[in-house]
């Protein structure tokens, strides 16, 4: 990429993008990365802890990984149930035909289970509305220890 060769992007499907891989299966050797960014894409994975044991994999020690998903935050644990796939019955279960889930605040845990250090950043309710962002849109800040 001209003015970032540094800056990679990756799709399982997408045209143009630098890597057309599965995220559950990344051909990238061990400790490919300083950081990589994963917005709002877990919720759309099937095997979503298999993923996140894959950008673990990928992350340099001391890298950080820039996460984001859907988030309920009266939800202790993340709800999902494989058996739902109608794309209609996934939007009223997940808020989008293509979500497998919706995390709850066990979201860093999964993390944490992969090796994560996990840092939470939320922008105060007043910043979410003036910088337009998502409701509850919370990051995650997962480093992988050196």
């Amino acid at each position: 990429m001209t003015g970032n060769p540094g800056y990679e992007t990756a799709d399982l499907r997408q045209a143009g993008v630098t890597h057309q891989v599965d995220i559950t299966r990344l051909p990238m050797a061990d400790g490919s990365y300083d950081v990589v960014i994963a917005n709002h894409v877990l919720e759309h994975i099937d095997d979503d802890r298999q993923a996140i044991r894959e950008l673990f994999r990928v992350l340099r020690p001391n890298g950080t990984a820039l996460l984001t998903v859907p988030l309920n935050p009266t939800r202790a644990a993340t709800y999902e149930d494989p058996r739902i796939t109608d794309p209609v019955q996934r939007m009223a279960h997940f808020n989008a035909p293509d979500h497998r889930r919706y995390y709850g605040l066990d979201f860093a845990d999964r993390l944490q289970d992969a090796g994560f250090q996990v840092e939470t950043f939320r922008m105060t309710q007043p910043d979410e509305v003036r910088f337009s962002l998502l409701p509850m849109e919370w990051l995650y800040i997962a480093t992988r220890p050196g």
